[in-house]
């Protein structure tokens, strides 16, 4: 206890002498200067958790990081290998000036606070016990950028847990009931039918009947919690899986492989997208040997590998601060990856919701965004920013080879974001 009081006094003594000096660390974010993106944003993280403010430079140098200089500050940025000079205050009050003029597409956002982040995966694919053959691009870049987070999973959602959380990650999950259709190619594997008994005893522990209608009743209060002024990011499968049990809330869509029983077919006539967050027209696809759950996702691209690239739109950083923030990149064009969800039809996304990313070529959106209630959500196709296709039983990524990724960068902007500003929950 007296250790801890004595380096909270330290940090203090530094913090105070640094404000005398009126110097700040500046963190650049492009290409030239920064060696280490994904740690910078777990710098920027820390900086907030230790009750200091920041301020992120919206298309200035790649979105670079600013906050008051103390050494304490500097030494960890020396520990995790992050690009920074120290400059003076006159220096950054010159950056701002400069930011501030009209005729620049450029803005200074502050960061108030550290962000509450939660991951929604099954305790039982915790490291020490993964059953699920995959592995979470989110949780990887978190953990490489040294961003701490809490996991949860249906039983903490449906006890109102979110509440606790400023920004919520979804990833690769199957919100329709049917293991993420794997049936044909995984169905005779252990990990598949291991899986599936788990998610039954667990639906059933619940009160449930089928894990289709314990989903369900997640996917609602995941609605309920960015309604209220959540912020809720989704990757692969959980997009649009998440769109398509709520626009058949009510039917049963899953094949008697999943849950005993047949589809009730009725539901084709009764498909509602006014529930959707993102997606309108889409078609549901029932054949339980079809590795697709509709046609949201653009499985007719047909683009190499080689050549499979997304562009990021520019938005006015001093009109459209949140998708300037949700895109800030050292690059504006980013090399696509697959998923089982990879890319989505652009007739299919609704006229409100915003595109940030597209492969033109081929119409299809890469990386979209919209609000729902007093929260906003993001989703983002594909699975693995730096693994092209990451099959089932792939290694996890080693993003010790990969600091400088344009792709995972994307998903930090999200982690970060909720600390530009200060929300109040809907009640």
């Amino acid at each position: 206890m007296m250790h801890r009081f004595y380096l909270s006094l330290l940090f203090f003594v530094f913090f105070g002498l640094s404000q005398s000096f009126a110097a700040y660390i500046f963190i650049p974010m492009d290409h030239e200067k920064q060696t280490n993106h994904l740690k910078a944003y777990g710098i920027a993280y820390w900086v907030l958790e230790n009750g200091a403010e920041a301020y992120w430079l919206l298309n200035y140098q790649g979105g670079s990081f600013a906050f008051r200089h103390n050494q304490i500050f500097e030494n960890e940025c020396k520990i995790r290998g992050v690009k920074y000079r120290v400059i003076p205050d006159a220096e950054f009050a010159s950056i701002r000036e400069g930011i501030a003029n009209p005729e620049m597409n450029q803005e200074v956002i502050k960061l108030e606070k550290a962000p509450k982040i939660a991951v929604y995966t099954p305790s039982f694919n915790a490291r020490g016990e993964r059953i699920q053959p995959w592995d979470d691009a989110v949780t990887l870049v978190l953990t490489y950028a040294e961003i701490p987070y809490d996991q949860v999973y249906d039983r903490e959602v449906l006890e109102d847990k979110l509440a606790e959380y400023d920004w919520l990650h979804l990833h690769h999950e199957d919100f329709t009931g049917q293991y993420g259709k794997f049936y044909a190619s995984q169905g005779s594997r252990p990990w598949y039918k291991e899986n599936q008994r788990r998610m039954e005893e667990l639906a059933h522990g619940l009160g449930f009947s089928k894990v289709s209608e314990l989903k369900l009743s997640v996917v609602k209060k995941i609605r309920e919690y960015v309604s209220g002024g959540g912020f809720m990011f989704a990757m692969c499968s959980a997009t649009d899986t998440y769109d398509i049990a709520l626009a058949v809330d009510g039917y049963d869509i899953c094949h008697s492989v999943y849950d005993g029983d047949p589809i009730d077919g009725s539901f084709k006539n009764d498909v509602d997208y006014t529930n959707t967050f993102a997606f309108k027209d889409f078609k549901i696809i029932t054949n339980h040997l079809e590795y697709e759950y509709s046609t949201i996702d653009h499985r007719e691209r047909r683009v190499k590998a080689d050549n499979d690239y997304f562009t990021l739109f520019d938005f006015s950083a001093k009109w459209d601060p949140v998708p300037t923030m949700l895109t800030q990149n050292h690059t504006r064009t980013v090399k696509g990856f697959m998923g089982q969800t990879t890319a989505y039809k652009k007739s299919i996304v609704k006229s409100d919701v915003l595109i940030m990313g597209e492969n033109k070529a081929v119409d299809e959106a890469r990386y979209i965004h919209g609000e729902y209630g007093f929260g906003q959500w993001t989703f983002y196709g594909g699975h693995d920013p730096e693994d092209y296709k990451h099959l089932v039983g792939d290694p996890e990524t080693d993003l010790n080879l990969h600091p400088t990724s344009p792709g995972y960068r994307l998903i930090l902007n999200n982690v970060l974001f909720p600390a530009a500003r200060k929300k109040k929950r809907k009640t």
